[in-house]
């Protein structure tokens, strides 16, 4: 086939549904409708003369032939950006964008943002919060921070290990004040417990101080960390927080830790296509923060 008659928007759209095996999820980050990449896809395909998806009732799966055109496209499409990237940083070196966990931004990063801008004020750093995990391609983070319980790689990624993650309790001084209370761990059962995604948490925070979490022990759940975060200032309730978001907090005096007791909680991750090939400014906040972490 000639070059100029490669279904460019086509494959561009297989490889997104081909990595993801979701056509939902492809719509999505393409920012175009479901029956759209079906379509192309199905014209795709007729070009072929192949199938390159087996239609399930649960989903779709790549054949043998679409996951070998998807190995192809995906190495091209990421040599492609990473050449446009490097062309873009030619003209464009005194940025860097950087994706970054919700509760990480604002817990921690935002407070001390700051500091790198006047190291650098030559460097303007968007921040991207999001817990997606990100695609390095141009126009797009260079960098993210990511947490996880367990894992520490992501695929065509490289990854530094940034922080352990250790979950204390902790409360406002006026929730104290106005009682009841909390001399033992089972006195906090006796107060609101706010909770991040789920319940899981708390109830391990408890299995660890040797007693089972009641399921009357209940309070609202938070989507991220930021939120619980606001909460437990404004004497909400009770919460579990990173060991490292809490720290300013409790310095400043407006949060107290309740116990000695922590539970750790996977890690937080430096991630990038490749740290070699980072542009410079890019350069510079990955050592920045690697610097700033380990005081933390």
């Amino acid at each position: 086939m000639k070059r100029g008659r490669l279904p460019l928007t086509a494959l561009r759209t297989f490889e997104v549904a081909g990595r993801l095996e979701n056509f939902t999820l492809a719509a999505q980050e393409l920012f175009i409708s479901q029956a759209a990449v079906s379509r192309q896809i199905r014209e795709l395909e007729t070009l072929l003369g192949e199938a390159l998806f087996e239609r399930r009732h649960r989903g779709v799966h790549l054949t043998a032939s679409g996951n070998k055109l998807l190995a192809i496209l995906t190495l091209s499409f990421d040599r492609i950006d990473e050449c446009l990237e490097e062309i873009r940083s030619r003209r464009a070196t005194a940025a860097v964008t950087i994706s970054v966990e919700p509760s990480f931004a604002a817990c921690w990063l935002v407070s001390r943002l700051p500091e790198f801008r006047e190291l650098h004020p030559e460097i303007d750093v968007t921040i991207d919060s999001d817990p997606r995990l990100v695609e390095f391609r141009s126009g797009r983070a260079e960098i993210a921070i990511r947490h996880s319980a367990s894992v520490t790689a992501w695929p065509r990624t490289e990854s530094e290990h940034l922080a352990d993650v250790s979950m204390i309790a902790v409360a406002a001084p006026a929730l104290l004040e106005a009682g009841p209370a909390i001399k033992r761990p089972d006195d906090i059962l006796r107060h609101t417990l706010l909770h991040e995604e789920n319940r899981d948490v708390w109830s391990r925070w408890f299995e660890a101080a040797g007693m089972a979490m009641p399921e009357t022990a209940r309070g609202p759940i938070y989507a991220d960390g930021g939120l619980v975060m606001q909460a437990v200032l404004r004497g909400q309730g009770i919460a579990l927080m990173d060991e490292i978001f809490a720290e300013d907090e409790i310095k400043a005096g407006r949060l107290l830790r309740l116990f000695d007791l922590a539970i750790p909680l996977g890690a937080y991750w430096l991630v990038a296509r490749r740290f070699d090939r980072l542009t410079p400014p890019a350069s510079l906040f990955v050592r920045w923060i690697r610097s700033r972490i380990e005081v933390s």
